[in-house]
């Protein structure tokens, strides 16, 4: 199911909403969507409006108020494009660059998903890590930007997922996913046969489970680089680890994600000074 996107040698990885189109392909009629067995509406959030639109999108968050001041002011942003990236066996030409194996530890999960108006997000209570060397991350929850926040020379992708971790000193680490159009993604089906329309209530179903590690293409070489929260407040510190191989989603899984949202990606960001590297990471 994954795919190794195809760049040079010297280059590598790193709101409207449309109709559900009934000629995309399917094999057969799709399950009836299950019940949740709870769902809870959330407190609404005490901080400004902030969207994907003209009047409050990604060109004003830095003028909406003092807290997203990192929106506009920042020299560490995310996302970006993902260009020129040294190939493995260069992180020496790196300043201050530290070698650091990746190793991913994910379980099957129960679901609780949320459409927070912004992104449908899948919460994830259960315990699960991510090791970057001897600094441990847990994953707090994995949601879904559509088109893809990150590009490839320029190109974009249908859907990108970001893994969210947080180290017990607050220092985040985000594992980015890129998906092309291809053959249907069936870890993803439980998921994409439950996505919430209601905004701001999350739905927990007992019996849709995922199988988290599985959402991850086998060969994990990471493109790695310093950056930020792609959404307000776009606070930076974070560590980012976009996967060089895709995984792939049907035209019609396509279609239903953005028949609940669509055009919820931030622009790339100038890297400025930042260094992008490949980075050696340990299949599972």
């Amino acid at each position: 199911m994954s795919h190794s996107i195809q760049t040079s040698p010297s280059l590598a990885l790193g709101a409207s909403v449309l109709a559900l189109l009934a000629s995309c392909g399917t094999s057969g009629p799709k399950a009836p969507k299950s019940t949740p067995t709870s769902q809870v509406r959330l407190p609404q959030p005490q901080t400004p409006h902030w969207d994907y639109g003209a009047e409050h999108g990604p060109a004003s968050w830095g003028e909406l108020c003092p807290e997203f001041a990192a929106c506009k002011s920042g020299h560490e942003q995310s996302p970006i494009d993902l260009t020129g990236v040294p190939e493995l066996g260069a992180p020496a030409l790196i300043t201050n660059y530290v070698p650091a194996a990746l190793q991913i530890v994910h379980h099957e999960h129960v679901a609780d998903i949320v459409n927070n108006g912004h992104s449908v997000q899948v919460d994830y209570p259960e315990s699960a890590e991510l090791a970057v060397g001897d600094r441990r991350y847990k994953l707090l929850q994995f949601h879904f930007h559509s088109p893809s926040e990150h590009s490839v020379n320029g190109r974009s992708f249908p859907l990108e997922m970001h893994f969210v971790h947080k180290a017990d000193d607050g220092q985040l680490a985000v594992i980015g996913v890129l998906f092309e159009e291809g053959p249907e993604n069936e870890i993803l089906v439980p998921l994409f046969d439950h996505l919430p329309t209601a905004r701001g209530v999350r739905y927990h179903y007992d019996h849709v489970k995922v199988d988290v590690d599985a959402l991850l293409p086998p060969n994990r070489i990471a493109y790695r680089y310093d950056g930020s929260l792609t959404t307000p407040p776009c606070s930076e510190g974070v560590a980012w680890f976009v996967l060089a191989n895709t995984m792939s989603l049907s035209s019609r899984q396509i279609a239903e994600f953005r028949a609940v949202m669509f055009g919820n990606n931030r622009p790339t960001q100038p890297r400025h000074e930042r260094s992008v590297v490949r980075d050696g990471v340990r299949e599972r």
